[in-house]
């Protein structure tokens, strides 16, 4: 089954992936949490063949992750800029967990390739639940109890 074809899914990780989920797509708005822009930015920095990335743009243009605006420079046909919209800002989070995942699971000889820090204190962060209090829950206190009506939940 396509992954677009999840969209329609009672499951909301298949909803999920059927925008996020083609390859490129987390490491493209990986590099608009990083100030990239423009489309030559995530070519160059991702080293995605245009067609791809063109079309993993657009999805997310289509899914209200990133909003497309023109510019143009001198002399120079209009092209478009690509920014995070609330949506995908939101994604911060989803990224961190997975480079926090990764750094303790495949870690590199030479330690992580960036440190995410609170801009209020400077320390350390990670990705934690944390319940309505504002209070951090151990992942083995997590429970996962299907939504009323449904039988397999994630």
């Amino acid at each position: 089954m396509p992954i677009a074809k999840l969209r329609d899914s009672s499951c909301s990780v298949a909803r999920s992936l059927s925008v996020l989920g083609e390859r490129w797509t987390l490491l493209i708005v990986r590099e608009a949490l990083s100030g990239s822009t423009r489309f030559e930015e995530f070519r160059e920095n991702l080293g995605v063949a245009p067609d791809v990335l063109s079309e993993r743009l657009n999805t997310l243009v289509e899914c209200n992750v990133l909003r497309r605006e023109p510019y143009q420079e001198v002399g120079r046909r209009t092209q478009f800029a690509y920014f995070l919209t609330e949506t995908g800002l939101e994604l911060h989070v989803v990224i961190g967990a997975l480079q926090q995942w990764g750094d303790q699971h495949l870690p590199r000889d030479e330690g992580p390739s960036v440190v995410r820090r609170s801009k209020s204190s400077a320390g350390p962060v990670r990705v934690a639940f944390v319940d309505t209090t504002g209070r951090e829950i151990p992942e083995d206190d997590v429970s996962i109890i299907a939504s009323e009506g449904e039988s397999n939940a994630v």
